[in-house]
């Protein structure tokens, strides 16, 4: 999903700190800018639900600083002034906290100093996660734009929890952090007012892992380690199963950019197919083509994620329906998670695993660590 007003720098807000914790105070001026800090990417999150009203609560142990260009406040639960909510209001929202209540066209929620900080956000009634970062929240047209600002490894971790499986192997695991960290880095501007989005059209990513999860862990022992072809990182793609062969992007009407991709034999996927079948009208199949993402994402976002699982099918006509049988999960290109838990089953080390999925590729530090 695109949204078309302006960037909003972040850099203007975060050179304020250091504020009173009553409502809507005044920000002390000739406060010190923050240190400087690592990586950080900029991620929209709730998008899908076009929310028109959020909420942001502080953590347990955190202070949420709740600021826009002239006004402050603080949110703490050990205070109990903990929540605030936020309602589109015209070309404007209303933020609500406690009693006061501030008109203003976006704000920041950090740290009391500008610093990432752990809260939740919610769409009432539908959702509610947990981050840590710093969060930004803005109008744009009928509903509320809300993007968390957070450390590249933390966003890897949190990627990585969401894509991945727990009962994966530790070297599988590294192999996709890495495809992760190496979108992260390389692969921005597919959205206007942030990097990238929280859903499959970018990478799936939910709440951030414990400290002591595989996933925190095998991000940490990958630490700015990305995929580079001709010297340079690329945006590494991975799947969740492929038909024995991974794809090339022209297979699936796909262009390739920064790395050509090969197609590789995926030894697990060969003998142990994911086989899919789905039945659809015979009005959707007329926009499907076989081999063809873009068509297949123009469909399952209409009809459902799991009608056309990958690229990879037959067609046949039965009982006034298209019944449509398959094989994998995904576009099919890079990575397949299969495929790569396989080989760490069979003591493939996560170096092997890329190799393999991603050749003609080196593995180097990120030039952003």
């Amino acid at each position: 999903m695109r949204f078309h007003d302006g960037q909003i720098w972040l850099a203007l807000t975060l050179a304020l700190c250091c504020i009173s914790s009553s409502p809507f105070a005044r920000p002390e001026e000739n406060a010190p800018a923050p240190a400087k800090e690592s990586l950080r990417v900029r991620i929209g999150v709730f998008g899908l639900f076009h929310p028109a009203r959020l909420s942001v609560t502080a953590a347990n142990g955190a202070a949420v600083r709740l600021k826009d260009d002239s006004a402050s406040t603080v949110l703490e639960p050990s205070s109990g002034f903990a929540s605030a909510t936020i309602q589109l209001s015209g070309a404007n929202m209303v933020v609500a906290a406690g009693n006061r209540h501030l008109q203003t066209s976006s704000f920041v929620a950090s740290g009391r100093d500008g610093s990432p900080v752990d809260f939740t956000l919610e769409v009432p009634g539908k959702i509610g996660r947990h981050y840590r970062g710093i969060l930004e929240i803005k109008p744009s047209g009928r509903e509320l734009v809300a993007i968390v600002s957070m450390d590249l490894e933390t966003a890897v971790a949190s990627v990585l929890a969401s894509e991945g499986d727990s009962e994966t192997p530790f070297e599988a695991l590294k192999a996709q952090a890495i495809a992760i960290r190496s979108y992260f880095v390389s692969g921005r501007g597919r959205h206007l007012d942030f990097d990238f989005c929280d859903t499959t059209h970018c990478q799936f990513l939910r709440e951030p892992p414990a400290a002591t999860s595989v996933f925190a862990r095998a991000a940490e022992g990958t630490q700015g380690l990305v995929l580079s072809y001709n010297s340079r990182p690329f945006a590494a793609m991975y799947t969740r199963s492929c038909n024995g062969h991974t794809h090339t992007p022209s297979q699936i009407g796909m262009t390739a950019i920064a790395y050509p991709y090969y197609s590789v034999e995926c030894r697990y996927c060969l003998s142990h197919p994911a086989r899919w079948t789905s039945r659809i009208s015979t009005q959707d199949a007329k926009a499907l083509r076989q081999s063809d993402e873009s068509s297949r994402l123009g469909l399952v976002r209409r009809i459902g994620w799991n009608t056309v699982p990958s690229d990879d099918f037959t067609e046949s006509t039965q009982n006034g329906y298209v019944v449509l049988r398959g094989i994998g999960r995904g576009h099919g290109i890079g990575l397949c998670q299969a495929g790569a838990k396989s080989m760490a089953e069979e003591g493939a080390g996560f170096r092997q695993i890329l190799d393999h999925y991603f050749p003609n590729t080196t593995i180097v530090v990120s030039p952003s660590h």
